[in-house]
């Protein structure tokens, strides 16, 4: 660390403490059984993808996609402590508006392959996200059967992911037409909710702790005016709810999932500090929390204000590590790790060296103020399209960007 980003760290702590395809070198890990599969892979997915008469594809059957494995005896900071860096499946299994598994497709990219994410993971990303919509896919209640097709899908996309070794994390994205969280709906949602979380429990209750559930994705009323502001306290109310329905409700179908590391998190998953501080931490073991940090703003997204950031210098890193710290005091120096399922920062007219320069920044704080692994959020976006936040070019398996892939892999420790 250079010695502004030194006196930077110093000074933000002090005020906090007064007021408060690549296919090379790989990950560190043992990647022989990735590199075999790759060779084979093309041919696994033609057999798992019979066409049907109406134009779909068959899944594997249920029994070839079983896995199993340990969850270790260790604490939920120790598992999180052995990750380093991470990728999410942007706009793909969570995709929506098409019906039953061509919703993948939907949004613009290819469906997911078992190359591109040996791909990914031997690039040395060693946390795969892959977001999951069930809301679209899910029968009438009170059963909320998840389609057969749907779930098997889901399964082989995690298989790919878990077989390389990877910390596969998946959870319930884009549900927010009927997970709305206030006092007038907060019923039929929490019913849905734990219907859901049950069969996806019940459906990988016997894979080790690399694989992680997280319960909710950015949680909150859609269009409202604090939709990104914190919520209500109404809302904050109904999201602790949700986070406990779904933390019983897997750990009662037992199994590996007793000891699971489960994500809770806050409204709209934010890193706000007066959110973080009124959203309850439920009393379990094996728990951790999910947020979501694009900061700062200005830089990550295309403002389109006259207060927006095109280049990155030193001159901000005060508010990357107010963001770290704020973590590190309400969870982790309580024992709870956090995981940020989602950053990054658009490319805007190609300025790449400047996102590598802020990445390598942001992952150099979560670092040094507690070992928080960042996901980097991938839409598979990178020169047009909503949001460029793409790195990875799923149609070739290669990197849109080495300049910021490489700050992320070289960042992270």
């Amino acid at each position: 660390m250079d010695k502004i980003k030194l006196i930077t760290l110093i000074t933000v702590l002090a005020m906090a403490s007064s007021g408060l395809v690549s296919c090379g070198q790989g990950n560190g890990k043992d990647t022989s059984k990735a590199e075999k599969d790759t060779a084979s892979s093309a041919a696994e997915n033609t057999a798992d993808s019979e066409a049907l008469p109406d134009g779909g594809e068959t899944s594997p059957a249920a029994g070839d996609l079983a896995r199993s494995g340990e969850v270790r005896d260790i604490s939920a900071m120790e598992l999180v402590g052995e990750m380093k860096t991470g990728w999410n499946l942007g706009n793909s299994l969570d995709a929506t508006g098409a019906p039953g598994n061509a919703s993948e497709v939907n949004w613009g990219n290819p469906k997911t392959t078992k190359e591109m994410i040996d791909s990914v993971y031997n690039k040395g990303f060693d946390v795969i996200r892959i977001p999951v919509t069930w809301g679209g896919h899910v029968g009438d209640g009170p059963d909320y059967k998840i389609d057969d097709e749907w779930i098997a899908r889901v399964q082989e996309v995690v298989n790919y992911a878990y077989d390389d070794g990877a910390y596969v994390i998946i959870n319930s994205h884009h549900e927010e037409d009927w997970r709305i969280p206030d006092n007038e709906h907060i019923d039929a949602v929490d019913e849905k909710t734990a219907a859901i979380w049950k069969q996806v429990a019940e459906r990988f209750k016997d894979y080790g702790d690399h694989l992680i559930f997280e319960g909710l994705n950015e949680p909150r009323v859609k269009g409202s005016p604090q939709e990104w502001n914190g919520g209500t306290e109404e809302g904050r109310r109904c999201v602790d709810r949700l986070n406990k329905t779904f933390l019983d409700t897997v750990r009662a179908t037992g199994g590996n999932n007793e000891k699971r590391l489960l994500l809770m998190t806050t409204y709209a998953s934010s890193s706000m500090s007066n959110v973080i501080k009124d959203t309850a931490i439920p009393e379990d073991d094996h728990i951790g929390f999910s947020i979501h940090a694009y900061t700062p703003y200005a830089f990550t997204y295309n403002a389109n204000a006259d207060w927006e950031l095109f280049h990155w210098d030193d001159s901000h890193d005060g508010e990357l590590v107010s963001l770290m710290t704020n973590l590190k005091e309400n969870y982790l120096d309580k024992g709870i790790p956090v995981i940020i399922t989602e950053y990054g920062a658009v490319n805007k007219d190609n300025n790449d060296e400047d996102r590598a320069k802020w990445v390598s920044s942001y992952i150099e704080y979560a670092e040094l103020l507690g070992g928080i692994p960042c996901v980097w959020w991938d839409n598979g976006y990178y020169s047009s399209g909503n949001e460029l936040f793409g790195i990875f070019d799923r149609n070739t398996c290669t990197w849109f960007t080495d300049t910021v892939t490489d700050a992320i892999i070289e960042n992270a420790k």
